[in-house]
């Protein structure tokens, strides 16, 4: 089973760059989007229901902005749409899916703003989910999306000249140490521990160019799954966003 996971930046701008031949060459049992910033009426037909696939989407209720799909060729059990933050749930950043054997969930979390006046509720974000985390009962769970945090040194370029800047504050690295002490599994990082591997690059600066990027978007599975995980990958090469597609073979 492949599992694929981006941020797309607009699934109108990707679609307009041949997402669908990528997504049919690729051919992902399970495709997650974050940051779709679309409405159900905006988003053409061949998207709403791609052959082959379910779909399931989580809008945002303010136009253009977040919101998260996930396509899947086999129908879950059930769906959940909400955290059970309010805000949160209003921007669309969540879907849990739950299969015989695993619990997917695609997230996509708040970025915190540059001046960092959204730190705070960044944070509030995560300890929540932290905490529904521990209370779920399934034992197999695959959290996947764009966690907007770099959790290493080696997940960004320039790591001494953003110690202190959104998405690598020392606050924000510890949401993701919290994550794997309860238990769950960097699958990138157990395949690959080099440097220079990153999935988000800013549009300025030539940084895709120059590789001048930051590791924000993350599949963990818990320790029980670990074993059945045969490859974690980061598909570079995929330009269509600032983002690009991760995923798991398992």
């Amino acid at each position: 089973m492949k599992i694929i996971s981006w941020n797309v930046n607009g699934i109108r701008a990707v679609y307009r760059k041949d997402f669908l031949k990528w997504m049919r060459k690729i051919n992902p049992d399970i495709l997650c989007l974050q940051e779709i910033k679309a409405q159900k009426e905006q988003i053409p037909e061949e998207l709403v229901k791609p052959k082959g696939y379910h779909a399931y989407f989580n809008f945002a209720e303010r136009k253009g902005y977040s919101g998260v799909v996930i396509y899947t060729k086999k129908r879950p059990l059930k769906i959940e749409y909400k955290l059970g933050l309010k805000r949160f749930d209003q921007e669309g950043r969540i879907l849990k899916l739950r299969y015989p054997d695993f619990t997917l969930i695609n997230l996509y979390f708040p970025h915190g703003a540059h001046d960092k006046r959204n730190l705070a509720y960044k944070l509030k974000v995560y300890n929540y989910f932290i905490n529904y985390l521990k209370k779920i009962q399934d034992k197999n769970i695959i959290l996947t999306g764009d966690f907007n945090i770099a959790h290493e040194e080696i997940d960004l370029a320039r790591p001494k000249d953003n110690k202190d800047n959104i998405m690598f504050t020392l606050k924000e690295r510890r949401q993701i140490d919290r994550i794997i002490k309860l238990g769950f599994i960097d699958t990138f990082r157990k395949f690959n521990k080099k440097e220079g591997n990153y999935t988000w690059w800013p549009y300025r600066f030539n940084a895709k160019e120059k590789n001048l990027g930051w590791r924000l978007d993350y599949v963990f599975v818990s320790k029980t799954i670990i074993s059945k995980v045969k490859k974690g990958f980061i598909l570079n090469k995929v330009i269509f966003s600032d983002h690009c597609p991760i995923g798991i073979e398992i």
